[in-house]
């Protein structure tokens, strides 16, 4: 029945305006329309291709919403871990600062017991020196008495030079001149900076969005890099030398490493260096951060990419297959953008795995893993073709757009697409690193290593303003950046 006039029946379907109608609807709002009569197209419509399509489209639209509904509850989920993270962290910040209190107050209450105590051994020292003088005195006054009195006249002579000698002394005014010069007025002054922090109206501090993980490929322009130290990713479970191949910072503050030559995954704290892994059945490769804790990770030897989350645990969400041997990997977009080799090509996914793009690039070396780095807008991949000891950018139609080319770059490896459009290249056989700009045109050797340095991966910490070099090897080279 007609939903408008309710006595009357659907008879007719304006395909200008979408609308179903009755003979009233039709008179009154679509007498100038095209319009199609039920009875006579309802004919046959259930073994035709209109049906199968419109089954289709539910039945997609029925896999989007329930994969919408099946992300929904799973931040629903995220919603009460992260604010009990949230509570944690304000009661920890508070606890600290209660801890500092603490501290500077006992610091400041033994200073006023040390003062107190020096001056009461300073009074202390005074009296018995008066008290030790003054019972001297009277022994000497008692004495000369006595020998007056019995007309000892040799007793009282000795007893007047004891006096004088007494007299004499300096020893009087010594401790009246330390009485003197000792102050005993002291007060409490308030440290003027607690002070004005706890009077000044402030937040205690602020809830930080992290929807949008910290890049590890974007970061504010670099004029140089200054040695840090290293950090030993060695395991006491590895087998053979680590051989970071690939990696990328997390939003919880953590390293997330592909350890090639051991079959692992290592998760590595930022502040205190401290080391978790997670074994894996084949060798992974590289690492692409998805959200604030997803990454995907790239799995050449079994053709898969594996998207991992660090909710609890490393484990492993979801798996992807590929067609193809898949070694690097970036993530930009909602999409992933996969090299790989035999032939040599980039596939774009979505994060559900559907090809959505795939560039052959025959211009490449076809038996070397090439590392990619997405342009912010997607507009402009850049390759590092190691067998041809060159960078190239691509567009995404596949076409060459420019190359980069020097004697001093030898099997380019891992790349850092910088904020001003720029890359952070690492040259694998030299140990050098290069800094090139978005046109490929211009260069300059921000790093030069030692000899033996083999320079893989390289990564990005925009809060603690580092850079992260993998290497062959069991440490990783850390840069500051300012």
């Amino acid at each position: 029945m007609c939903q408008v006039h309710e006595k009357e029946i659907i008879k007719f379907y304006c395909p200008s305006h979408h609308a179903l109608g009755c003979s009233d609807c039709i008179t009154l709002g679509h007498r100038t329309c095209k319009v199609d009569y039920i009875p006579e197209k309802c004919v046959g419509v259930a073994d035709g291709k209109e049906f199968d399509d419109v089954m289709q489209k539910l039945g997609e639209k029925l896999k989007e919403a329930s994969e919408i509904l099946k992300k929904a509850k799973g931040k629903g989920s995220n919603i009460n871990y992260f604010n009990e993270e949230i509570i944690k962290a304000i009661t920890e910040f508070r606890k600290e600062i209660n801890d500092w209190l603490d501290l500077m107050q006992k610091d400041a209450l033994n200073n006023a017991e040390e003062i107190r105590a020096n001056n009461n051994k300073i009074i202390q020292h005074v009296l018995d020196k008066c008290e030790n003088m003054i019972s001297s005195i009277k022994c000497l006054q008692s004495s000369l008495h006595a020998s007056k009195a019995n007309h000892e006249q040799g007793q009282l002579y000795i007893d007047m030079k004891r006096a004088e000698s007494t007299l004499k002394s300096d020893e009087l005014h010594e401790v009246k001149e330390t009485l003197m010069h000792t102050n005993m007025r002291y007060s409490f002054q308030r440290n003027a900076e607690l002070e004005t922090l706890f009077c000044k109206k402030m937040v205690f501090g602020e809830i930080v969005d992290h929807s949008r993980h910290e890049s590890t490929k974007m970061t504010k322009a670099v004029d140089r890099l200054i040695g840090k130290e290293n950090i030993n990713v060695k395991t006491l479970s590895d087998e053979l030398d680590c051989n970071i191949t690939g990696f990328a910072v997390l939003n919880t503050n953590k390293l997330v490493l592909a350890d090639h030559f051991n079959k692992k995954l290592k998760l590595i704290s930022i502040e205190n260096r401290f080391v978790e892994e997670k074994v894996l059945d084949s060798a992974p490769f590289d690492i692409a951060v998805m959200s604030q804790d997803q990454f995907a990770v790239t799995m050449p030897y079994i053709k898969e990419i594996l998207v991992m989350t660090t909710e609890n645990n490393i484990s492993c969400a979801r798996s992807i297959k590929v067609d193809k041997t898949c070694y690097c990997i970036d993530y930009n977009q909602d999409r992933l953008y996969v090299d790989c080799v035999s032939p040599s090509s980039v596939i774009v996914l979505n994060t559900q795995g559907d090809i959505l793009n795939n560039m052959p690039l025959n211009f490449l070396s076809p038996r070397y893993a090439p590392y990619i780095a997405v342009r912010k807008d997607s507009k402009l991949l850049y390759i590092s073709d190691c067998g041809k000891n060159s960078v190239v950018s691509v567009s995404l139609q596949g076409k060459l757009t420019a190359t980069y080319k020097h004697t001093d770059l030898s099997r380019p490896q891992g790349m850092l697409l910088l904020d001003d459009g720029s890359l952070l290249v690492c040259s694998y056989y030299n140990g050098t690193i290069h800094k090139v700009n978005g046109d490929l045109k211009q260069r300059k050797i921000m790093y030069k290593g030692e000899d033996g340095d083999l320079l893989q991966s390289i990564c990005h910490s925009s809060r603690y303003a580092e850079i992260y070099v993998g290497c062959i090897g069991d440490h990783l080279k850390v840069f500051n950046t300012q």
